[in-house]
């Protein structure tokens, strides 16, 4: 049975089988919010914890309560989004189409006789039916890709380290990501810049400089010279028309060997590196074999009998393919594939399980093995009612430029969002969240009077500036309270690594041709300078002359002025 907490969400016609957990709707007034992404609700994979909802990855008996959120989860949520619920997943994500769960296979949104595609089955349903606005997936092989082709949604798989996995059960932790699921781009890339941030917890998690170039026309998109639809007709049709589409948009053909690729798509399951699968969750594995469903079981029980050696030269053979497909790069700008080659019948995928599977990976499993970034979109309706989708594959931090031309891409076909009937929002320009001077906006961070609430916080209001996140500073940092000034600020001074914390503190956008009258009011010894927050990203911000603080109460140890004032407050 599927944990069935009172729904926050209208009831509609759907299959529980899409939900593990929902949640209660949040009164109005807790409910209000700020931030970037404020008045969004988002459901989240069964693989991503959320604070005291348990975490079961589809297995039962893996099942344990999440005692924080994910680093992903909490910055959505400090950009104001609403958490909705958990979804179901082929269990552990070790699986692309949505039927290898204990909680029941979850349906196409189409038509209920097909598959959902997985293994971020529930993420996508939830979407294309229109009952959140967005959904966190997971992708190792195409988890965050192959659903939303096959229910005509977004599926963005960022590059690999640009969103943290801390908090997330791992399925192959080296070339795991967290996917995002909406209906459109626009939405998909404002999730995206919330998300993002580097986190130190996450062993794998980097900082990239996105390139934010918009393609050209005459930009070169590659298409396979070989290509498989197993039989699929219609799929071929629509991808025909996919690439006169994409020609349409000022676009060149090119044609590729897809040969290295395919080669390094079959090392994932079919050499040694399945043996990262098996050790995401050996501990487990080993104690409790038995509570693993079939195939799931017999795909992590293969990666025991693999030895180091046989991982290392993997690992060699990899890299290998790597340099072998780098040319391709020299004579393209992109890739566009099938985002899944078929669809089936969830009473097909039963009877075939591994087959079948790996059919719907056959143009995903080699994106993240070989550090690329993809983004899937909507392409067409088939003659049965069933969607196509198509993905743009372009090298690592190339994100915001596949989103720039994914949009224009889903917009030129017509098509409604998702299941819902409804049509697309107008387009919005992608721009960088960090480019303050192509939108004209500059983000300052405060920490004192200026916070949501405080007493100078109209200065910000008034100047048309709105809240984009709450976060901390890098801990380098110490607060203290400044006496003597009216209404009661605090100093924000930086210190040597080892010697400070993490302040709280909230970054505001506000138009640039308010700025200076901002900073006008701004007296001494508070001034502006660079901060550094706990994302490792920098930001314009209040910051205070070492010698005011002499004297000053140093508050540092409650992490942030509004702590301060509610004990001042209290006294």
């Amino acid at each position: 049975m599927v944990h069935a907490a009172k729904s926050m969400l209208a009831q509609v016609a759907r299959p529980e089988a899409a939900w593990i957990t929902r949640l209660e709707a949040p009164s109005p007034s807790e409910g209000a919010g700020a931030g970037a992404l404020a008045g969004l609700r988002f459901a989240v994979k069964d693989n991503i914890d959320v604070a005291g909802v348990p975490t079961s990855a589809a297995c039962p008996a893996f099942a344990r309560t999440a005692p924080a959120h994910a680093h992903v989860v909490q910055r959505l949520v400090n950009a104001g989004a609403q958490v909705a619920g958990k979804t179901n997943l082929d269990q552990f994500a070790c699986g692309l189409n949505g039927t290898r769960s204990p909680y029941g296979a979850v349906p196409n949104a189409f038509d209920a006789r097909y598959v959902s595609g997985g293994s971020s089955s529930g993420s996508a349903y939830v979407v294309a039916t229109g009952e959140v606005d967005f959904a966190l997936g997971t992708d190792t092989a195409g988890s965050g890709r192959v659903p939303a082709g096959l229910n005509n949604i977004v599926g963005l798989k960022p590059s690999k380290g640009l969103i943290s996995t801390h908090g997330v059960v791992p399925a192959a932790q080296s070339v795991d990501c967290v996917s995002i699921f909406a209906r459109d781009v626009q939405t998909a890339v404002r999730v995206l810049q919330a998300a993002v941030g580097f986190d130190a917890q996450d062993p794998y998690s980097r900082k990239l400089a996105l390139d934010e170039r918009p393609f050209a026309p005459g930009f070169r998109f590659g298409v396979p010279t070989q290509l498989a639809f197993f039989g699929d007709q219609m799929a071929e049709a629509a991808f025909d028309e996919a690439i006169e589409r994409m020609a349409s948009l000022g676009g060149v053909r090119v044609p590729i060997d897809y040969a290295p690729l395919a080669e390094a798509a079959s090392l994932l399951y079919d050499s040694a590196l399945v043996a990262e699968r098996y050790a995401a969750v050996r501990e487990f594995f080993d104690a409790h074999e038995d509570e693993v469903i079939e195939p799931v079981r017999g795909i992590l029980a293969a990666g025991r009998g693999y030895t180091a050696a046989d991982y290392a030269l993997a690992q060699t053979q990899l890299r290998a393919l790597a340099q072998q497909a780098a040319p391709m790069w020299d004579g393209i700008d992109l890739l566009l594939l099938p985002t899944a080659p078929t669809h089936y019948t969830v009473q097909a995928m039963q009877a075939d399980p591994v087959v079948l599977n790996r059919n719907l990976g056959a143009y995903t499993n080699f994106v993240n093995l070989l550090d690329y970034a993809a983004l899937s979109v909507p392409s067409s309706l088939r003659p049965d009612g069933l969607p196509f989708g198509v993905t743009l594959v372009g090298p690592c931090a190339s994100d915001l430029r596949l989103a720039q031309l994914g949009q224009r891409f889903h917009h030129a076909t017509g098509l409604p969002q998702g299941a819902t009937g409804l049509p697309l929002p107008q387009p919005e320009p992608i721009v960088p969240a960090a480019a303050a001077e192509v939108a004209q906006v500059v983000r300052v961070a405060v920490v004192g009077a200026h916070l949501s609430g405080m007493p100078l916080n109209g200065q910000l209001v008034e100047r048309g500036a709105r809240l984009i996140e709450a976060t901390r500073t890098a801990a380098e940092y110490r607060l203290f309270a400044l006496p003597g000034t009216v209404p009661p600020k605090p100093g924000l001074v930086r210190v040597p690594q080892g010697e400070g914390a993490a302040i709280e503190l909230e970054v505001w956008e506000m138009p640039m041709a308010h700025y200076g009258s901002f900073v006008a009011l701004i007296g001494a010894p508070l001034g502006i300078g660079t901060l550094v927050l706990e994302s490792g990203a920098t930001v314009q911000g209040f910051v205070c002359e070492a010698l005011a603080t002499q004297g000053a109460t140093d508050i540092t140890h409650l992490g942030g002025w509004r702590r301060y004032v509610q004990e001042r407050t209290a006294s």
